[in-house]
Order: C-alpha cells, then sequence, then structure tokens
C-alpha cells in the first residue's frame, strides 16, 4: 500500500496537539460561547490530567469513561486519557442506571470524568460497579463573564460540589508534576466506542491511534479543514462523528472550533455570523430549523464555505442543498459519508466537484470495498445489491473481550457491515438498508435486546420484544410487544413508556406498547421478531 501523506507524519493526534502548542501556542484551539483555550492551555490542560491520572495509577490500556455533553473539559480529557496510552470510552450523557451500569461494568472502568448534573446517574451504579475516582465538572466553569452568543440554560447553572469526587479543573490547577511518557505504538487501542455491531448488546469497538489518524486524515481532505478553517462543532463528541469532525480534524489541521453544548438555531446563526465560521459539519434537520429562525436574514452567513451534512430524519436532496446556498450566501452543502463504528467512519466523502445525488459519496483514498451475496459470500459486480464489506487503516481491532462478535464480523481484514448497498463503477456507494436488526432513531443506533433487558426489569414485564417503525420525523422508532406478569394487574400502555423514560435514554423509550399475550418464538425459545415486523 502507499504510504499515506500525513501533515506531521505517523504519529498520535494528541502529538499533533503538542506541535500546534509549540508552533501556535496562542491560536484558539476552542471558542466556548466566547471563551477563548488556546493550543497551548489546551494541551497544558490535558497534560496534567495525564498526569493526574498516572498518580492515581491509571496506565496504558486502562479504560476511563466519559460521561458529558459538548463542552472544553471533553477535549482536555479526550487527550489527558490517549497521552497516557489509556482508552477513552464516551457513554452517551442520556445514559440512564442501566445503561451506564452495563458499559462502566464491561468495561472494568475504575475513572470515570462527567458532569455534575448526571452524578446521581454515577451514584445508582456506583456500588454496582468498581469505579474508585469520579471527577466531575461544570458546564458553566469555562464560561466567560459575557458569553458572545445564545448559551443554553443547562450551560448557566453553576457548579454543586459533590462529597467523595474531584473538581476536574480545581484538581488539575494543583498538579505539580509533568506527565509520563510511555511507549505507545500507533496500533495501541485507545478508544472503546460502543455499538450494536451487527447481533447482541452493545459491544466497545476496540479503534487505535493508527484508526483515529487514517480517518482524520480522510475527513479532513474531504471536508477541505485546513490550518485557517474555523469549525462549528455541535454534533456530541460522545459519538464517532461528532468526535471526528469535532476534536480530530481540529486538532490534525491546526484549525479554530466554535463548539457548542448542543444544538440552537439561533446561536448556529450567531456564531457563523460573529466568528466568521467557515466550515459546519451538519445533520438535515439543523438546516431546515436554522431557515426557519424568524430575522434569520439579520446574520451574515457568507463565511461559511462547507457544510457536510448527513441525512437523519430530512434527507439531504439537490433542491434542499440548493435552498441552503441561496439562503447561506453560496455555502456548498452535500451528503457527509458512510462509516460506522468499526471503521472510524467517513469510509466514503462526496467530492465537493462531483456531488452524485442519492449515494453517499465516494470511497476515499485507502478504503476498499466489497458489495458481497448475503449467504454465499460471492463478490459482486459493480450497480449489485448486497452486503457492504470495507477494509483499511481505519478497521477496528475487534470488540472488546468479545471473540465471538469478533470473528463474525472482522473477517481477513474486512468488516462485514450488515448493512445493505451497491457500488458504483465509479466508486460512489449507496446505502439501501441494514441486514441487522439495529433501529435508527434521529440516527441514534438501538438493539433490540438493549431495550428488552430494560423492560424486563419492570416489575409487572415477563417478556418483551422491541422493534423499529417508520417515522417521517425520527426516521423510525420503537415499537415494543410486552406480555405481563400473571399478577401484574391493570398496566396500561403509558405506564411501560412513562418507566422507560426514567430507565433509558429518550431515544430508545418505545413510542408505542402492544399487549400480548405471548410472542412468537421459535422452538429453542427465541422470539421471532421478524414475525412481529411482518404483522
Amino acid at each position: 500500500m502507499t504510504a499515506i501523506a500525513y501533515s506531521q507524519g505517523e504519529k498520535p493526534l494528541h502529538e499533533y496537539l503538542r506541535q500546534h502548542a509549540r508552533n501556535q501556542p496562542d491560536k484558539c484551539a476552542y471558542n466556548w460561547y466566547g471563551r477563548e483555550l488556546s493550543y497551548r492551555e489546551l494541551d497544558d490542560l490535558s497534560d496534567r490530567f495525564a498526569a493526574k491520572l498516572a498518580a492515581l495509577g491509571v496506565k496504558k490500556g486502562d479504560r476511563v469513561v466519559l460521561f458529558l455533553s459538548n463542552c472544553p473539559q471533553y477535549v482536555i480529557a479526550h487527550f489527558g486519557i490517549q497521552k497516557l496510552g489509556a482508552a477513552v470510552s464516551p457513554c452517551s450523557p442520556l445514559f440512564k442506571q442501566h445503561e451506564l451500569e452495563y458499559q462502566v461494568s464491561d468495561l472494568g472502568a475504575e475513572v470515570i470524568v462527567a458532569a455534575d448534573t448526571l452524578y446521581p446517574v454515577i451514584e445508582q451504579v456506583r456500588a454496582k460497579t468498581r469505579l474508585r475516582h469520579i471527577f466531575l465538572t461544570s458546564y458553566s466553569d469555562l464560561l466567560p463573564e459575557q458569553p458572545a452568543i445564545e448559551v443554553p440554560a443547562e450551560v448557566r447553572v453553576p457548579r454543586q460540589p459533590v462529597p467523595g469526587t474531584m473538581d476536574l479543573l480545581g484538581t488539575l490547577a494543583d498538579v505539580k508534576e509533568a506527565p509520563p511518557s510511555p511507549q505507545l505504538d500507533m496500533d495501541d487501542v485507545v478508544l472503546l466506542t460502543y455499538t450494536s455491531g451487527t447481533t447482541g448488546m452493545p459491544k466497545g469497538a476496540m479503534l487505535t491511534y493508527r484508526n483515529a489518524l487514517f480517518k482524520t486524515l480522510c475527513a479532513a481532505s474531504a471536508g477541505a479543514v485546513g490550518n485557517d478553517t474555523v469549525t462549528l462543532a455541535i454534533a456530541p463528541l460522545y459519538h464517532i462523528a461528532g468526535m471526528l469532525m469535532g476534536i480530530n480534524c481540529t486538532i490534525y489541521s491546526g484549525a479554530s472550533a466554535v463548539l457548542l453544548h448542543r444544538f440552537d438555531p439561533l446561536a448556529v446563526l450567531q456564531a457563523i455570523d460573529r466568528y466568521r465560521v467557515s466550515h459546519w459539519y451538519s445533520i438535515a434537520p439543523m438546516n431546515v430549523a436554522v431557515m426557519q429562525v424568524p430575522e434569520a436574514r439579520r446574520y451574515s452567513l457568507t463565511s461559511l464555505k462547507i457544510n457536510p451534512c448527513t441525512s437523519f430524519g430530512i434527507t439531504l436532496t439537490e433542491p434542499l442543498a440548493n435552498q441552503w446556498r441561496d439562503f447561506a450566501g453560496g455555502c456548498q452543502t452535500f451528503e457527509a459519508a458512510y462509516g460506522l463504528s468499526e471503521t472510524h467512519t467517513c469510509d466514503t466523502g462526496t467530492p465537493r466537484d462531483a456531488v452524485r445525488w442519492g449515494t453517499q459519496g465516494r470511497l476515499m483514498p485507502g478504503v476498499e470495498c466489497r458489495i458481497v451475496d448475503k449467504d454465499s459470500g460471492a463478490v459482486l459486480p459493480p450497480g449489485e445489491m448486497g452486503e457492504i464489506t470495507l477494509r483499511s487503516p481505519g478497521n477496528f481491532k475487534g470488540y472488546w473481550n468479545k471473540p465471538e462478535a469478533t470473528a463474525a464480523t472482522l473477517r481477513d481484514g474486512w468488516v462485514y457491515t450488515g448493512d445493505m448497498g451497491k457500488l458504483d463503477e465509479d466508486g460512489y456507494l449507496t446505502f439501501s438498508g441494514r441486514f441487522k436488526e439495529m433501529i435508527k432513531v434521529s440516527g441514534y443506533s438501538v438493539f433490540p435486546e438493549e431495550v428488552e433487558t430494560i423492560l424486563v426489569k419492570h416489575p409487572a414485564v415477563r417478556q418483551a420484544a422491541v422493534i423499529g417503525v417508520p417515522d417521517a420525523t425520527k426516521g423510525e422508532v420503537i415499537k415494543a410487544f410486552v406480555v405481563l406478569k400473571p399478577d401484574a394487574g391493570e398496566v396500561r400502555a403509558e405506564d411501560i413508556i412513562g418507566w422507560s423514560r426514567e430507565q433509558m435514554a429518550a431515544y430508545k423509550v418505545p413510542k408505542m406498547v402492544v399487549f400480548r399475550g405471548e410472542l412468537p418464538a421459535t422452538g429453542a425459545g427465541k422470539v421471532l421478531r421478524r414475525l412481529l415486523r411482518e404483522e
């Protein structure tokens, strides 16, 4: 394979951060509602966090959980962990007790970095896991006194001290030691992002320094992210795509990122106008919402040049792209990419001068794709529909402690995605659906077994089965089929839904519940979701 021309050579992304801290120390790396964090500060604070973790006994190969939404502290922790050769494992801040307990226990993690507002969830699982060290931070900790753009109410809440935990930024201020310098290899696992994969409960996809560097080059090249770029980072940093665009591309290129806690259409307009944002990775409903802001024309979007966009809920069509171009003063938008956690995403990218609507773009340089027959495994010719399989330096090393699941997905260096698609003669990929039973709710991956495992914890539920049903807004929503215990008494669908809201992330909560006397099953007792879908 031809050597890949990385801008600073093949080394971990945190070493790119160190180099930028030397070459452009005062340049803004992250702008948090008007508070600028320079490359020097980011490198220093992540060094301090690495030193603090080392003092607690964290070493290469250990797992550290991040449980917070977008904020500068997320980036500080991310790189501090990876500087030690330890592995970052993001948890959705939407997680409730059972979800957090499952991931923390599966990892055997002893350290967690979390938002102080999420501590009640940690408290519920602390005694049931190996957690020993808890760092808390407030989203308000780094806010400027006079924020320059609209700030969500939850970001303004002052920090609440919690006995028995450590204040992240306060602790870092007291660190005097230099971080250790462990021997690192590009194939070391430094990211464990949980995904449902092709079967079963969520699994930790083991990703390496090399995986991250390669896919960062792909994404930066596809999006034309360079040293002069000002990006708008809104996508969740705990999600593989948000991490790639909001953290990795910024640091690789030495760019500046305007970081928002979450999407707010008015804040988007204000940020682009005030900070002359040139690049924004969005999802299609965001663009629509921004265009619907009253008096949106008051804001200048002429600095915005490139807008890779993902179709979730709303499909990015050529007419919608043209509408956005006219609204934003010439900004080009196009379907961003196809990818998955197991490949560190961005296996394709749309050439800006050769957009092909209805596809997910063209294979990135260095990425191989074969479309194979699901039954025979035979490689199919261009234009024929089959299972998408991928091979590249971005492919994961397997699932954490799941050798059988790894063997099913990773075969001879190829990731078998479980997705249907076709590849044309020019290398453009069209994604057409999922062979696997994963459900996509507003872009979030939900595996039926995960929701079912929680539903059967309800005191009245004996058995549950979950499927996805089409939804015009969210793509799919959850439909649950429930068998009640004989002594359950009167239970309504609303009771199950309300209980679920307290037990699982909002996107996993069933939108509808159907009660059954029994569920269709095989002779061995395996529920046949296929029959439920056919109904």
